[in-house]
């Protein structure tokens, strides 16, 4: 043997003595603790025990029918009075002072979570250009710089275009060849406010398309109507509301039809560009849930609407589109992505409920009236603070989530106690 495996075995000696006086000999020496399960008498009428007992699993007993929270099977009852004296009783005191805490098995959705980060942009769809309908000169700019804010009939810029002036001029006239027609045309009292009416309602749709079509202010329109003289140099407004994100032109400079004067945003929804490596992206698909947190600690769900097939510097850019209408999330700031993939129906624990060793996982399973049974689990998935149970465990079932250990070593120290006692 050589100097390092005495070594090594005198520490592990050291381990097991200090382990057995300080935590299962306390616990199995005191009068309420360390009771094996099976001792508890439970009598019928004529004074004989009474045990229902589990099939599968002969550990699980109680003094009435049941299922077994293991696997589900009706206890039976047990013949004689011969049980597996396999786990610990706590009296409620010492339960209060190890503070023990107890936990129910459920049901939830639990799945593999993936951290990475993200970039705000805006939406390429909600981009769109501000063009004259008219080529002419910019004798104004309502609008100095990116990043202002824009609303829907808001005056953007003033321009002086000879070819808008003429339409201007030809919109007046038609006007008031409708009046003339009006007196000319003999009309009966039955006729006379059906024609009216449809006069009225095509000077209404050409002042609509002069306006929400061609952009001229409605200001500048009814002024016309009333001076009954076309001006020269109009105003503009915006057909929708959004931020500036580019200005194209100066004032004073030339326009050429649908040229772009001005680019605008709408920030009232944006996309979220989150960065994957390739390995992760083998794991996400389109719709999985996404959570986005950005610099101050809002918070916003969302869901993968796109993957990109084609990957820039070994990375692959996956997309969410996330609603902005308050205006917190600003396009050009990074953010952090949380996503959860395979998410699935599972019985889920508390992760500190479980108990892992070389032995496998365990956890510690209430019988009630401060009875507890070391039970070996199969686990799953882990997301958080929640852990996915497999196998070993039944929907309902309480475990401790705390003082494990404790209750764990008291256990083993009772079933080595009956073993030698039976021998």
């Amino acid at each position: 043997m050589t100097k390092k495996q005495a070594t090594l075995g005198i520490l592990l000696i050291v381990a097991a003595l200090l382990a057995y006086f300080f935590v299962a000999r306390p616990l199995a020496m005191s009068e309420h603790v360390a009771t094996p399960v099976a001792s508890l008498p439970l009598l019928d009428q004529t004074g004989s025990q009474k045990i229902w007992v589990c099939p599968m699993h002969p550990e699980i007993t109680q003094d009435h029918p049941g299922d077994c929270p293991i696997c589900g099977m009706k206890l039976v009852e047990a013949k004689g009075t011969t049980t597996h004296e396999h786990g610990v009783h706590v009296d409620s005191a010492t339960v209060q002072r190890l503070g023990v805490r107890l936990a129910r098995i459920q049901p939830g959705v639990i799945g593999q979570s993936i951290r990475s980060y993200g970039n705000v942009v805006v939406d390429e769809n909600a981009t769109f250009a501000v063009q004259p309908k008219y080529e002419g000169w910019i004798k104004k700019l309502y609008v100095h710089a990116p990043g202002e804010t824009v609303k829907a009939g808001q005056v953007l810029y003033e321009i002086y275009s000879p070819e808008l002036y003429t339409r201007l001029r030809t919109y007046l006239s038609s006007i008031e060849r409708r009046k003339q027609l009006l007196q000319t045309i003999p009309t009966t009292p039955d006729t006379e406010s059906d024609y009216v009416m449809e006069m009225a309602m095509d000077a209404a749709n050409d002042r609509s398309k002069l306006h929400q079509e061609e952009g001229v202010s409605i200001t500048d329109i009814l002024d016309m109507e009333r001076t009954k003289q076309a001006k020269e140099v109009v105003q503009i407004v915006a057909a929708r509301s959004g931020v500036v994100s580019r200005i194209e032109v100066k004032e004073g400079s030339f326009a050429a039809q649908g040229s772009p004067i001005l680019l605008l945003a709408d920030v009232s929804r944006v996309r979220v560009d989150i960065a994957l490596y390739p390995d992760q992206v083998a794991q996400v698909k389109v719709g999985d849930e996404v959570s986005i947190r950005d610099a101050v600690g809002r918070v916003a769900k969302a869901r993968i609407d796109l993957i990109n097939p084609l990957a820039d510097n070994n990375k692959v850019i996956a997309r969410a589109t996330l609603d902005n209408s308050l205006h917190h999330w600003r396009p050009g700031t990074f953010v952090d992505v949380s996503l959860m993939v395979q998410p699935h129906e599972a019985l889920l624990l508390p992760r500190s409920a479980v108990l892992v060793s070389g032995r496998g996982s365990t956890v510690m399973l209430s019988r009630g009236e401060g009875r507890f049974l070391p039970v070996a689990v199969e686990t799953g998935m882990e997301s958080g603070d929640s852990i996915e149970i497999v196998e070993g465990l039944l929907e309902g079932a309480e475990v401790a989530v705390n003082g494990q250990f404790l209750l764990d070593a008291a256990a083993s120290m009772s079933a080595a106690t009956e073993r030698m006692r039976s021998h």
